[in-house]
């Protein structure tokens, strides 16, 4: 599946003016795992010989993440380059992460006019992911869950997904969904019969790179931006840490209000490691003798991938009905709940 390519981009610096040449691929990023994903693509040869990473600009978690990447042995032909304000100019082969995005959908409306990109690759932003899938096979405007329906957002949504259900599917020129997901069969087999390529991956790029050591505690808890989000009640959810019985590494989640990790500091037992880069990165070294805990997300499924060889176990906590808010209806909260299914 390797390309070619003239060269890397003519810019330096602002993202902006990134502009593809000959076959050079151009991937846009708004998180830490977006990012990751992108360099796990390119290390499996989807994109071509060279890649240029665009980070969204002003986001601290890409920043943190971007300089502990440079750190690692990326994959020859690559290069992050310096964030940018503006979407970067699509070359012949464009790989975003969040198709839910507005910059995304109105770059995707607009390409309609260049002809570029002619391939789209859409690598993981969470278990998001498994719900683009649903709406590109079922024919319907690419709307988050808890999006506000007004008109600009479904115009946006159904012309994005006109036009990723137009991406010429060719040997050469399709749709492309890079995941680490377990997508569910009756997903998968929609997805080929509609056209675009599914393509899974379990991190190799990121399991042959050295790692900092791990943390002490026999039990590692993700945190979750479920609270912040106002789908979980923070009382329950603090009681449930103050409730081990044993030292606790604490990761919080990248949107996590201060105010509440300043609650969980004070929690006996528990130490927040605060390593602002993806989860993926920070404990791909734990032990067989340790265990991940985490409420639904993204991370317990791309864990299970990342640390199956390594006998760790990673568990999904079922979320008591007593903890959910006015705010998580009963479609949200099975969509949620849908991470404890696919990585089972």
């Amino acid at each position: 599946m390797n390309g070619s390519a003239s060269g890397v981009g003519d810019n330096e610096g602002d993202g902006r003016h990134v502009r593809g040449r000959g076959d050079t691929t151009v991937a846009w990023v708004e998180s830490p795992l977006q990012m990751l994903c992108v360099i796990e693509a390119h290390h499996a040869g989807l994109l071509g010989a060279h890649t240029t990473v665009v980070p969204r600009a002003r986001l601290a978690a890409l920043r943190i993440t971007r300089n502990e990447l440079n750190r690692l042995d990326l994959p020859p032909g690559l290069r992050l380059a310096e964030p940018s304000d503006g979407t970067p100019r699509p070359g012949r082969t464009w790989v975003v992460g969040d198709a839910f995005s507005g910059r995304v959908q109105l770059a995707l409306l607009t390409s309609v006019f260049t002809g570029r990109p002619r391939r789209v690759v859409l690598v993981d932003d969470g278990l998001a992911t498994i719900r683009l899938l649903e709406l590109l096979t079922n024919r319907k405007p690419l709307l988050r869950a808890r999006a506000e329906r007004g008109l600009l957002r479904s115009f946006l949504g159904a012309a994005a997904g006109i036009r990723l259900r137009g991406v010429p599917f060719t040997a050469t020129d399709r749709l492309t969904v890079f995941t680490a997901l377990p997508v569910p069969a009756p997903l998968a087999e929609a997805v080929r019969r509609a056209g675009p390529s599914l393509v899974g991956h379990d991190f190799a790029w990121l399991r042959s790179q050295p790692a900092a050591l791990p943390p002490r505690e026999r039990t590692i808890v993700l945190g979750t931006s479920l609270v912040r989000n106002g789908l979980i009640h923070r009382d329950h959810y603090l009681r449930w840490l103050e409730g081990f019985n044993e030292p606790v590494a604490y990761y919080p989640h990248r949107r996590e209000d201060p105010r509440d990790l300043s609650r969980v500091r004070r929690i006996a037992g528990v130490t927040i490691y605060d390593a602002g880069v993806p989860a993926e990165m920070t404990l791909r070294d734990l032990g067989p003798d340790q265990r991940v805990l985490s409420l639904p997300s993204t991370a317990v499924t791309s864990l299970r991938v990342l640390l199956a060889a390594r006998g760790v176990s990673v568990e999904a906590v079922d979320v008591p009905d007593t903890w959910w808010t006015a705010s998580a209806g009963p479609s949200l909260r099975s969509h949620l709940q849908l991470f404890s299914e696919v990585s089972s």
